[in-house]
Parts: C-alpha cells; structure tokens; sequence
C-alpha cells in the first residue's frame, strides 16, 4: 500500500448532489471497520430516504476514532445504476482467463443475433 494514497477521513456525506459534494472523492463502498459500527447501527436514526444508513453511522464512528481512506486509483464502475453493473460484469469477465473465452464466444453469438434482428 502506498502511504502517500492514505487520508483521514474527516466526514463523510450520503449521495450528495454534484452542486453539493464537498469534494470529489467518492466511497467505493470497501470497508474494515472497528466491530464498534455494529452498535453504531443498532441506535442510530434513520436517514436519508428513511433508511439505516451505513454512511450516517460512520460519521459517528470518524466522531469517536480515527478513520481513514485509501484513494484508489483505476476505473470505478457504478455498480448500483444497471449500466454501470451490467460494464463492470463483462470486464471483469473478460479479464479472467477461465471464462473469456467462453464468454466472448457467448458476447458475439448474441451481438451477431441481435444485428440479424436489426
């Protein structure tokens, strides 16, 4: 790991809009967190969209302790909107030796199929 990619974490924010965000670092949703967070959750209110929301209870967390973030650099793929999902999927799938071939044989059967329907 490279300690230069290394930041405390100060705060963290829930789905802010661009306009909004006070920064343009992201979550990438990949934790080691303190057991601690397990009460966290269990007395905190809900949040946004009237949901527990992990975010919320790692404010609370960074509050008591510290907290930090590694800034990862490659693509990051946004594996809650459909697209994002169904990009990140294919990739990882062709960058594995076990199933690329098999895999793109599959992709380009269906693409020929769906350009004879075209």
């Amino acid at each position: 790991m490279n300690a230069d990619r290394l930041y405390r974490v100060n705060g963290l924010v829930e789905k802010p809009l661009a306009e909004d965000a006070p920064s343009e670092v992201a979550v990438l949703s990949r934790y080691i967190i303190n057991p601690a967070i397990f009460d966290i959750l269990e007395n905190i209110q809900p949040g946004k969209g009237g949901e527990i929301q992990l975010t919320d209870a790692l404010q609370v967390l960074a509050q008591r302790e510290a907290m930090y973030a590694y800034h990862f650099q490659g693509r990051r793929y946004d594996v809650g909107d459909k697209q994002g999902f169904l990009e990140a999927t294919v990739e990882f799938a062709l960058k594995r030796e076990e199933l690329r071939g098999d895999f793109l044989a599959y992709l380009s059967k269906v693409v020929e199929q769906e350009q004879a329907v075209v």
